[in-house]
């Protein structure tokens, strides 16, 4: 028969291994999108009379924008579980009481925890938020001006702007 800690335990491995997983993803959603903006700068920079391919370049952040943040706040919401939920629970069936997936509260605790957490907040920004309002700056100032171009840079200058707020949002900065 199967205990209470062997099953917590299984949890903690099953969990584990997913946020290793969204860990991997997260990450290599950087590289997509460093990719996806040289590509549109390239092609730009190649057909300098075709500005607005530079439009492109918003849709694409704020998607894999959007993917980054979701997968970093499960990424987060794991390491929540672990230290409020099932830590507490395996404790209880220790029988010395030891204190259970150190690592999980240890490395919060560091104190240069909330530099680092300030310094990623402004890498995503600048990945995911200003590159593309850079290029729609350009576009403004150098593209074509017809109104269907400028009404679909005016949407994209609002989802990004609303990315932004989230990303801002999901920083946990305070803990």
């Amino acid at each position: 028969m199967i205990d209470t800690s062997q099953l917590l335990l299984a949890e903690y491995d099953q969990i584990k291994q997913e946020q290793r997983a969204r860990i991997g993803f997260r990450d290599n959603l950087i590289y997509a999108t460093l990719g996806v903006m040289a590509a549109v700068v390239g092609s730009t920079l190649a057909r300098t009379d075709h500005l607005e391919l530079l439009l492109l370049l918003p849709p694409m952040s704020v998607i894999l924008g959007w993917t980054y943040l979701v997968n970093d706040e499960k990424i987060s919401a794991v390491g929540r579980y672990i230290r409020d939920e099932l830590a507490p629970r395996l404790k209880d069936l220790a029988p010395d009481r030891a204190e259970i997936f150190g690592w999980e509260s240890a490395h919060r605790r560091d104190a240069r925890r909330k530099s680092r957490k300030r310094f990623q907040l402004a890498v995503d920004l600048l990945t995911f938020c200003v590159a593309p309002l850079a290029a729609l700056t350009v576009y403004w100032m150098l593209g074509p001006k017809g109104w269907p171009l400028l009404t679909i840079s005016v949407a994209e200058t609002a989802m990004v702007i609303g990315l932004a707020i989230q990303v801002v949002r999901y920083a946990d900065l305070a803990r």
